[in-house]
């Protein structure tokens, strides 16, 4: 592993990087809310009251009424009927591939889902079969290569990372039979897509009865930490069959505490979400206009891809030169040489969106969308 230059954050939607502050575009922190001063004062008081660990998992000695006041908020805020903590949006998961072992005959897995998803299925204890990427006709053929008996359960992300596509859920659950089950990762669109943040389920207007929803604290909500949201029954299952659950030690009570500030501002207010869609609006419709064929993805993700290595390195050094930091990534299921990925954020300024869309602007011809 080549490990990348450490970076230090600075004004919310600034990192210093060689001695240099240069305009950030990058991350998942996309309202910012990592460095928002009540999520800060939130994380401070929660030290100064809890200190920094319970010590012991949540089925022995370390249940704490801030992690249930949590959880609580979490429902309240995505509609769902209940919620389960967990250390990571990694774990959480895991621990409900762990409680549903047994139950599916075969699950179906989106071929380009996050990778704590094909950890996930191998605890499914069935056969996989990977379906083309977002594709709901894929999916049918998938179907019915499992015979009509068949239990099923579909992995998928929500909003994928790479791109800021999503996954067309409402579809997948027209295929699907009945009594089949949909685990959606909404780590990235937790919080963004839909009209009041509930993520991917309202974005593509699917109820939930028959999709288990796991999500992140540290994207949109700016924490740490991951939730399960689903219905009570499942809730008692995964607390009760998980051993991931039932063995590990759960968030330090400060980032409960951050978390909590976060899911308050996120619901008392739809300031952010306006602000990202414009933000994001703004950001794609000005390099459209320069002649880049960007996809009508509903993230406020930006990926784009250089031809050849040679034009990589002159628009990382043309990114430099207009002060803003060379988001180039490496990560799993992406191009091997790495991409551009640039992430407009609910705080970014109009002159920092627009400095942006210059320098891009200038290589249209030589870049494509991921």
């Amino acid at each position: 592993m080549i490990e990348p230059e450490p970076l230090q954050q600075v004004d919310r939607t600034f990192v210093r990087f060689r001695g240099r502050k240069l305009s950030y575009f990058s991350g998942c922190d996309y309202f910012r809310l990592a460095s928002h001063p009540k999520v800060v004062k939130a994380l401070k008081m929660g030290v100064s009251r809890y200190g920094l660990s319970v010590s012991a998992s949540r089925l022995t000695t370390g249940n704490h009424v801030l992690y249930r006041r949590l959880e609580q908020d979490l429902a309240k805020f995505f509609g769902a009927p209940s919620a389960l903590l967990l250390g990571s949006g990694y774990l959480a998961n895991l621990a409900v591939a762990q409680a549903l072992s047994g139950q599916f005959s075969h699950a179906l897995l989106d071929e380009q889902a996050h990778p704590s998803l094909s950890d996930a299925v191998r605890f499914l204890d069935c056969p996989v079969l990977r379906f083309k990427h977002r594709a709901a006709a894929e999916l049918q053929l998938a179907v019915a290569r499992c015979g009509p008996e068949a239990k099923l359960i579909v992995l998928t992300d929500g909003m994928f990372s790479r791109d800021g596509s999503a996954a067309p859920l409402r579809e997948y659950l027209d295929v699907l039979p009945e009594d089949a089950q949909l685990l959606v990762d909404d780590a990235h669109g937790g919080g963004v897509l839909g009209k009041t943040g509930k993520g991917t389920l309202e974005h593509e207007g699917v109820r939930r009865e028959r999709v288990i929803q796991t999500v992140t604290l540290s994207k949109a909500f700016g924490a740490f930490g991951g939730a399960i949201l689903c219905t009570k029954a499942l809730r008692e299952c995964i607390a009760s069959r998980s051993e991931l659950f039932a063995g590990s030690t759960p968030l330090p009570l400060p980032l409960a505490s951050a978390a909590l500030q976060a899911c308050s501002l996120l619901r008392s207010s739809r300031k952010f979400q306006e602000r990202l869609r414009h933000n994001s609006w703004l950001a794609k419709e000005q390099l459209r206009a320069a002649g880049l064929p960007l996809p009508q993805t509903p993230g406020p993700i930006i990926a784009l891809k250089s031809q050849g290595q040679t034009v990589g390195a002159r628009l990382r050094r043309a990114l430099l030169a207009g002060g803003i930091y060379p988001s180039l990534i490496r990560y799993p299921g992406g191009p091997a040489d790495g991409y551009f990925r640039f992430v407009i954020s609910s705080e970014h300024s109009k002159a920092q969106i627009e400095r942006l869309t210059k320098v891009l602007a200038s290589f249209q011809a030589v870049l494509r969308p991921v």
